[in-house]
């Protein structure tokens, strides 16, 4: 799907409404798998949600769909006016497509999911990091990002990480199993962390890369 550049058009909306749809339907069939296998083992449905949003691949891709959702709304707000700035919108981007490369180098080879999980893990970190790229080279207004920008990003992912130890350490449950200490210990954790932190701010440059060029081209 190819989303249309021209600000207003009816197609572009189209192509935007069918993202963010797809988007919030990924979220909701995780959530419900979440919840319906806590509660089919008499588990905690809050412990259930609280685990949904545990993981920076659900986070990111709710940013996603609510940037998605901003673009759709006609009404102003302060939330529609954030989410929409470029460099907000730009970061997500970065999010997402980190999102999208680390799951198939480092996730996608130890499971393989069947069924509604099989969609769920499609929409999440194969089709909505491209959709929203897309979004990202077709929609949002270049020509502002700066490299300052960049430390502001990483701010997203150094607080998550810094959350996901600390619940980690209380729960003995981690997220993900590159950063799972009770396996790993804390060096190797902080080590590959350190990687995945480098790859971020790689794929940050090059959007900034993309950014200016693009502009330049014009």
């Amino acid at each position: 799907m190819v989303i249309p550049s021209a600000p207003g058009s009816a197609a572009r909306r189209r192509c935007v409404a069918v993202a963010a749809i797809l988007g919030w339907a990924g979220l909701t069939i995780q959530l419900y798998l979440i919840l319906y296998l806590r509660w089919s083992v008499a588990a905690s449905l809050l412990g259930g949600l609280m685990s949904f949003f545990s993981f920076f691949t659900v986070l990111t891709n709710t940013l996603v769909a609510v940037v998605l959702t901003c673009e759709l709304t006609s009404r102003e707000s302060a939330a529609r006016r954030w989410f929409l700035q470029p460099w907000v919108s730009s970061g997500i981007a970065v999010s997402i497509a980190v999102v999208g490369v680390a799951y198939s180098l480092l996730l996608r080879h130890l499971w393989h999911p069947e069924g509604w999980q099989w969609l769920a893990d499609e929409l999440m970190h194969d089709v909505m990091p491209l959709l929203f790229l897309v979004y990202w080279w077709l929609c949002v207004p270049k020509g502002t990002l700066r490299l300052r920008h960049i430390a502001l990003w990483v701010i997203y992912p150094l607080v998550y990480f810094g959350y996901a130890l600390w619940r980690g350490h209380l729960l003995a449950v981690y997220p993900y199993p590159f950063i799972d200490v009770d396996k790993l210990g804390y060096p190797q954790v902080f080590v590959n962390a350190g990687g995945l932190l480098a790859g971020f701010v790689l794929i940050a440059l090059l959007v900034v890369g993309l950014d200016r060029w693009r502009t330049g081209r014009k």
